[in-house]
């Protein structure tokens, strides 16, 4: 399983939200080449950055730190938050990005979305399945759907998709575990799947469990920040 560490970006600085509600908001590091250096350090290899002003903004805007971190680490980047429109993508793959995850354009966008797999393939597209009881959330989790997560990875799933970011956002930024039912349903649905999951990681008993689940990988954002997981550890665990 693939430890995979996060840095939310508001503003050009590292940051947590909880729920990803922007109004509760914790400022951790300004300096975000510095976190991802230290991840770097640690023996990790992979990131996971997200652009919150960009989901807001419905378009890319920390593309700079993007372009920092990929120029001055040798991390493999995952870049999410923002990415809707063919010039975003351009521009995210020319900064560095390894990778780019997509929400939002895949529920507003299909067409546009399912261009992306076919130009870039699904070893470079990730689809982004975030969801609030079961139900896909958007731009930046602001805005609920009707489309049930399940039915909504499926789809995508057939038409090229490998690799999926699923956030249960009930559970996000609280450290009160993830959502292990959301990712055995989705194991159970979509078995040929890389799935990574994100949200609620409190400590190193939950990356067991999930690394006990056979998932391609986790993302772990405010456990490392408040210090319940230590990056020694999570060095020990990635593989």
């Amino acid at each position: 399983m693939h430890i995979i560490p996060a840095i939310d970006l508001i503003e050009g600085k590292c940051v947590r939200l909880t729920q990803g509600d922007y109004g509760q908001k914790k400022i951790y590091n300004e300096k975000p080449l510095e976190v991802a250096k230290q991840f770097e350090d640690a023996g990790l290899t992979r990131l996971h950055l997200v652009d919150l002003d960009g989901a807001k903004a419905k378009k890319v805007v920390n593309w700079k730190v993007l372009e920092t971190i990929a120029s001055k680490t040798s991390l493999h980047v995952d870049f999410g938050g923002g990415v809707q429109s063919d010039d975003d993508l351009r521009v995210v793959f020319e900064c560095g990005a390894k990778q780019v995850t997509g929400g939002s354009v895949a529920v507003k966008q299909p067409d546009v979305f399912e261009s992306w797999l076919k130009e870039y393939g699904g070893e470079k597209i990730i689809l982004g399945a975030d969801a609030k009881n079961e139900k896909i959330a958007v731009s930046g989790w602001e805005e609920g759907t009707n489309l049930w997560v399940y039915d909504f990875v499926e789809k995508y799933q057939e038409k090229g998709v490998r690799y999926i970011i699923s956030t249960d956002v009930a559970k996000d930024g609280l450290l009160q575990g993830p959502s292990f039912d959301l990712y055995r349903n989705l194991q159970d649905r979509c078995p040929d799947l890389h799935i990574i999951a994100s949200g609620g990681v409190s400590n190193m008993n939950d990356l067991y469990k999930l690394a006990e689940m056979n998932l391609y990988g986790v993302i772990v954002g405010k456990a490392i920040y408040e210090g319940r997981v230590i990056l020694e550890d999570l060095r020990k665990l990635n593989f």
